[in-house]
């Protein structure tokens, strides 16, 4: 049965994870009701965990958002939009609070779950550091044929830059370039 049981709960998908990060304080994290959505909980038990084991997520594995960031996700996330009904705050996690909390939820999903997340992460690294050997090889080449080739490295160079970010996106969009 306990076979039946895992096939019942469909993990997220690993590229849906990807899109779910997003960029806050200048770091990649994931929204608790997104986490909670990803590792098979609801947000009120994922956050009942996290006050019963406060002490393992210190300030680089999680932080409250600030009322503004809160609506701000709530604004660009349609995913998230029934946050900005919520009375309280939404926690960010990062990488390492989002495999600590796989840790301490300890259910079958979130440690399968997990593996996910810590792939999702790693990819995106993977892509911006790929986005940032493409910039500097550019860059050399510019230099090199900047009088025959100006208006085409122009060219590559605007569609290098990602959509200005008004407000949350996610990472993966910012790097990939797609607006939505």
């Amino acid at each position: 049965m306990g076979g039946h049981m895992s096939a019942q709960v469909a993990l997220v998908a690993e590229g849906q994870i990807e899109q779910i990060i997003l960029l806050i304080r200048g770091q990649k994290v994931m929204i608790d009701a997104d986490l909670a959505h990803v590792y098979g909980v609801t947000t009120k038990r994922l956050r009942e965990q996290v006050r019963r084991n406060k002490v393992r997520f210190p300030a680089d594995f999680m932080f409250l958002l600030t009322k503004e960031e809160h609506m701000e996700v709530a604004a660009n996330c349609g995913h998230l939009a029934s946050l900005k009904f919520s009375r309280s705050l939404s926690y960010a996690f990062t990488e390492y609070g989002a495999i600590m909390l796989a840790s301490i939820l300890n259910s079958e999903v979130a440690v399968r779950a997990s593996v996910q997340v810590v792939r999702a992460f790693v990819r995106l690294r993977q892509i911006i550091n790929a986005n940032k050997d493409l910039a500097q090889k550019l860059e050399k080449m510019e230099k090199k044929y900047d009088h025959q080739f100006k208006l085409v490295f122009q060219v590559i160079n605007q569609l290098m830059v990602p959509p200005s970010p008004h407000g949350v996106k996610s990472e993966f969009t910012k790097v990939k370039g797609f607006g939505r």
